[in-house]
């Protein structure tokens, strides 16, 4: 199920090719070292894809998200870098979910986000479907233990609180984990009514869910949801992070799986993303349900590119 890296998709306009203050993602990142982390490095960054639409074809949702991975590094590559040279970033190729095999396929991608922990490295997983979040969750348990308390915060409209009994889904995962770790625990922002049935919000009274609705984060209010992240993180010895796209406004997110009209806007999500990846505690990010199939001006490709930027140059700053 994995896929070597390869540098087809790195790359763009080269304005120098010696003066490190002009050069731009394609010129700086690394497909070539076993993603583990130089010593000499300040900052480790490794991207690790998950193409995967299996978890929104069970969901019932659009299927296209599987290739928004290379479609995310295209728009990456082209962007400025400006990170020191002290950074290291490498793009760890892809883990495929063929033939259904969804379980296994998350399975893979913790394998690889746990190695790229233990290699000391800051793992930005390029999902996928929002199951992408599942396997990402299992490598940094892995790596963690069992008794760490950790803290996932979620930037979705959606709390991903459905049933698995039939089997999982991409709208199952968290559901999945508070059933089965006593040690972990959730903080959604951006939650929409029109997104979730009064079922789900019961589902999450019961597991003790923090979440902010979407019509309570506007850049007037965004303060006060901060200080209730704070808290939240300050509960938790480790942090984890995932970016649903589909958490934002349709209007600059058209290319997901479940559009939002009453999304999100860029940036709020961009301050949440920040605050949060710029604390200690934060040790991992991934992006999913970008669906290039239906982005058709590419401008949720460009703002998930846009996002990861902004997390990988406040990671811990």
């Amino acid at each position: 199920m994995y896929i070597q890296p390869s540098l087809h998709f790195w790359t763009g306009r080269v304005d120098s090719e010696t003066d490190e203050r002009s050069f731009r993602y394609h010129q700086v990142i690394n497909t070539s070292d076993p993603c583990s982390a130089n010593q000499k490095s300040e900052k480790s960054i490794r991207f690790i894809g998950f193409k995967s639409d299996e978890g929104v074809r069970r969901n019932k949702g659009r299927v296209g998200a599987g290739k928004a991975p290379d479609e995310i590094r295209k728009s990456l590559a082209k962007l400025p870098w400006h990170l020191p040279s002290s950074t290291s970033i490498c793009d760890c190729g892809d883990v495929v979910c063929d033939n259904g095999k969804l379980e296994e396929a998350q399975a893979e991608l913790g394998q690889a986000v746990s190695e790229i922990i233990q290699g000391k490295g800051y793992p930005i997983i390029l999902g996928g479907g929002h199951e992408t979040f599942y396997g990402h969750y299992l490598g940094v348990r892995s790596v963690i233990g069992e008794h760490v308390k950790l803290g996932m915060i979620n930037i979705d409209a959606h709390f991903d609180l459905r049933s698995y009994d039939k089997e999982p889904t991409s709208g199952t995962m968290f559901k999945q984990i508070l059933d089965h770790d006593k040690n972990s625990s959730y903080f959604c922002a951006g939650i929409q009514k029109q997104g979730n049935t009064l079922a789900l919000f019961d589902e999450a009274k019961r597991h003790d869910v923090e979440f902010i609705l979407e019509e309570q984060l506007s850049n007037k209010s965004l303060e006060n949801s901060l200080e209730k992240m704070d808290d939240f993180i300050d509960k938790n010895d480790v942090i984890i992070l995932t970016l649903c796209m589909d958490s934002i406004s349709s209007a600059y997110a058209p290319g997901v799986s479940a559009p939002s009209p009453f999304g999100l806007a860029p940036d709020v999500v961009r301050e949440i993303i920040r605050k949060v990846v710029s604390h200690p505690k934060t040790i991992s990010f991934d992006v999913s349900e970008v669906n290039p199939s239906l982005d058709h001006s590419g401008q949720t490709v460009l703002l998930a590119a846009h996002l990861i930027n902004e997390a990988i140059i406040n990671f811990h700053e």
